[in-house]
C-alpha cells in the first residue's frame, strides 16, 4: 500500500517516506506514527492509542511522545504551529487532516534519486519474542551481514568506521544487516543462554528478508554464528565469507602471545565503556583498529554507550567468548573464504588458520594488517574488497 498526501508518499511495503521525490530518513517509531495516522485519516488518535500501537503498551513519557510527534510533523513538512496535516486536539489527542490518496501499484511510486536512498529499517520477532532490528541498503542480489557484538543500525550508517564498508558492499548487493540482541535498536533484554539464541536471530532476519539462497558475511564473533547456521541450513547459504573470526571462543583456546585474555577485555569495558576521553576506552578501541584515525576512534568510542550498556557489553562478551563450533567445521559444504589480519590481537590468526584448514576446500587470505576492524586507509582494505567481489562473482546464484 502506498499513501499519497500533499507532496509526500508513504510506502508501507518499502518502509519509505518520500517528499518532493526524495527519501526522507525517519526513525522506525516515527514511521510507525505516520502509518498509524494515515491508516486512520480523519479519526481521533488518542495518547493511549499511540502508546498501544507504537510502543506496544509500554510506559513512555509525555516528552517522548511529543518528540516523536514533532519528528513526524517535520518529516512531512508540517509543524506544531500550522498543523495543516497533523492536528492537535487539545486534551484528546491528534488527527490526520491532510487529503489522502492511495495506490496498490508499486510502479506508481515516485522515482527516487539514487544518491538520496537510505537504509530501510524494520523489525522481526526472533524466538522468545525478542525484537531484532534489521536494515536493508544497496542494490543487487541479497547478502546478509551477520550481527556482531557492537552495532547500531542508525549510528553505523553515519559512522566513519562502518559506513564506508557498508557502502562498498551495497554497490553490488542488497545488504541486509541487523543489530545483535542486546544491542542497538534490537531488544535490550534477553536470557542469553548460548549461541543457539544468536542463530535464531539470524534465522528470523533471513526469513523476513525473503531470501531463498544467499551469501553470508560474518566478522569476529559473528563467524561462529554463521558457521552454525550454515551447518544447520546448508541449502540456504551460497557462500561464506569469514573475517577475523574464530572456531574456539577465548575461554576454550590456549592463550597465545598475540591474543588478549578475557579478563583484560572485560576490565577495559568496565573501566571506560563509552567514555571518549577515558584512557581505558582509548586503549580498548586501539585493540580493534590500531591504525584508526582520531575521528574513527572517537566515533567508535562514542557509539559504545549507544549500542549497549556497560553491563550488557560485559554480559555479551562473556557469552561470545564461550562460543565453540570447531566440531562443525568438517560439516560445512558451502564455498568458504576465510580472511584474517596478520596482526589481529582480538582473535589471533591461529583461529583463522583453524577455520581455513578444517572447513573443506576453504580458501584462506591473510591480510598484511593489524586491524580487527577494516578501515579504508589501510592498504589491506582494497585487498579485502577485491577478494570479496571476486569470491562472490564466481557461480553466484540469482535471487
Amino acid at each position: 500500500m502506498i499513501y499519497e498526501f500533499s507532496n509526500c508518499t508513504l510506502d508501507l511495503a518499502r518502509h519509505e517516506l518520500v517528499r518532493d521525490g526524495e527519501i526522507v530518513h525517519v526513525e522506525p517509531q516515527v514511521f510507525d506514527v505516520l502509518v498509524l495516522f494515515v491508516e486512520n485519516a480523519g479519526r481521533l488518535i488518542t495518547k493511549d492509542r499511540l502508546i498501544e500501537d507504537v510502543w506496544q503498551g509500554l510506559s513512555v513519557s509525555d516528552s517522548t511522545i511529543s518528540a516523536r510527534m514533532n519528528a513526524a510533523r517535520k518529516a512531512i513538512g508540517d509543524n506544531g504551529k500550522d498543523q495543516w496535516m497533523i492536528k492537535t486536539v487539545p486534551r484528546r489527542g491528534f488527527q490526520f487532516i491532510a487529503e489522502l490518496g492511495l495506490s496498490h501499484n508499486q510502479s506508481e511510486a515516485p522515482k527516487l534519486k539514487v544518491d538520496q536512498a537510505e537504509q530501510d529499517i524494520r523489525f522481526v520477532n526472533s524466538k522468545g519474542g525478542i525484537k531484532i532490528a534489521y536494515g536493508r541498503s544497496g542494490r543487487g542480489p541479497g547478502l546478509i551481514r551477520v550481527g556482531h557484538w557492537l552495532s547500531h543500525l542508525e549510528l553505523d550508517w553515519q559512522s566513519p568506521v562502518w559506513r564506508p564498508f557498508l557502502e562498498a558492499l551495497g554497490k553490488t548487493h542488497t545488504l541486509y544487516r541487523y543489530d545483535q540482541r542486546g544491542t542497538g535498536l534490537s531488544s535490550r533484554d534477553f536470557e542469553g543462554l548460548g549461541i543457539d539464541e544468536f542463530v535464531d536471530d539470524l534465522v528470523a532476519v533471513a526469513d523476513a528478508s525473503q531470501l531463498e539462497k544467499f551469501p553470508l558475511f560474518a566478522a569476529s564473533q559473528a563467524v561462529p554464528v554463521a558457521i552454525k547456521y550454515a551447518a544447520k541450513f546448508p541449502e540456504r547459504v551460497s557462500h561464506l565469507i569469514l573475517y577475523g573470526g574464530y572456531a574456539e571462543g577465548r575461554t576454550f583456546r590456549q592463550p597465545s602471545q598475540c591474543d588478549v585474555d578475557e579478563q583484560t577485555v572485560l576490565s577495559l569495558i568496565k573501566a571506560g565503556w563509552g567514555q571518549p576521553e577515558h584512557t581505558f576506552a582509548k586503549a580498548f578501541t586501539s585493540l580493534f583498529m590500531p591504525d584508526g584515525t582520531t575521528e574513527q576512534i572517537d566515533s567508535f568510542t562514542r557509539m559504545q554507550r549507544e549500542s549497549a550498556s556497560p553491563d550488557t557489553a560485559v554480559r555479551l562478551r562473556k557469552l561470545v567468548d564461550r562460543f565453540m563450533v570447531r566440531d562443525l567445521l568438517p560439516e560445512i559444504t558451502t564455498p568458504t573464504l576465510v580472511v584474517h589480519a596478520r596482526g589481529d590481537v582480538i582473535h589471533p590468526i591461529d583461529q583463522g588458520r583453524i577455520l581455513a584448514s578444517e572447513i573443506p576446500n576453504a580458501r584462506f587470505l591473510m591480510l598484511d594488517s593489524n586491524n580487527h576492524i577494516p578501515v579504508p586507509q589501510d592498504p589491506a582494505w582494497k585487498v579485502l574488497l577485491q577478494a570479496i567481489e571476486q569470491f562472490l562473482g564466481q557461480d553466484f546464484p540469482a535471487t
